[in-house]
């Protein structure tokens, strides 16, 4: 997949260091969540960091994947199942966006955990990032607690690498949004008549991914057609960077109490626990 291949590449440093947090800072990460407890990942990307976690906490009873896609979230449950057979392995279909029931393990565990790795909460602005966290807050229930990744605010160059990469694989991943609308939606945009174009934002303080037309032409999409001239953009995503007292006021404001934030050296990510009172 496209995103596996921008997660290896050398511009891109947030899925490396957020790993590299992770296995310096294990022991006390188990330590804050305790024994016995529920994990609950929003969007299920049951990658590596995922394993690692599971792999090392105290006993955990019950992970429950929670995702959109059913054929994703179906062949994440029958691996986890084969992997890891000490625990249930409890999938949910559901937009996480909004609140949704939880499923009954066979033993009810001592703490939901809910885990948001990645940084994926940047892909919300902040409102809708808050909206989210709610969310969470009302699926750790009481006494419950949340691990999360946060992109944080650096050098406008590091930023910019990361999504300009010399391999044009991030210029790839999002000329290919254009590929799924015409597979879709039946558009028919032409692929190498647009170009990949990233940069930060620093007043917003976000990195922007557009895709910009090189030529005067017009595309149908849905019944519609739209005129594009040489220099108009898509905006396809935004990445919220943060600096750690903006998000924990922003997690706070959610309800919960930020207890841990462990960073790499650099300072440039960072992994917070916060606890539901």
């Amino acid at each position: 997949m496209l995103f596996e291949d921008i997660c290896e590449l050398p511009e891109y440093y947030l899925t490396r260091t957020e790993i590299g947090i992770m296995r310096e800072n294990m022991s006390e990460i188990s330590t804050c969540v305790g024994p016995k407890c529920s994990v609950i990942e929003f969007g299920s990307g049951a990658g590596l960091k995922t394993r690692f976690l599971l792999e090392n906490l105290d006993a955990p009873l019950v992970y429950v994947p929670v995702d959109i896609s059913g054929d994703h979230l179906a062949a994440v449950a029958k691996e986890f199942t084969r992997d890891f057979p000490e625990f249930e392995v409890l999938p949910v279909a559901a937009d996480f966006t909004r609140p949704f029931p939880l499923p009954k393990p066979r033993e009810m565990p001592l703490r939901n955990l809910v885990y948001f790795p990645g940084s994926t909460i940047g892909n919300f602005p902040p409102p809708a990032a808050l909206s989210l966290l709610k969310v969470m807050h009302q699926e750790a229930a009481q006494g419950g607690a949340l691990l999360i990744g946060v992109d944080l605010k650096k050098d406008t160059a590091v930023l910019e690498q990361a999504y300009n990469d010399s391999a044009g694989v991030t210029a790839e991943f999002n000329l290919n949004m254009l590929n799924r609308l015409n597979t879709e939606f039946g558009s028919d945009f032409k692929l190498d008549s647009f170009r990949h174009k990233a940069f930060y934002n620093d007043a917003k303080g976000r990195i922007e991914m557009r895709l910009v037309s090189i030529s005067n032409q017009r595309v149908n999409i849905a019944g519609q057609a739209i005129e594009f001239e040489p220099g108009e953009e898509i905006v396809s995503e935004y990445s919220y960077k943060y600096a750690l007292d903006e998000f924990s006021t922003l997690v706070e404001q959610a309800g919960f109490s930020v207890q841990k934030a462990w960073t790499d050296s650099r300072q440039w990510f960072c992994i917070l626990y916060c606890s539901r009172p």
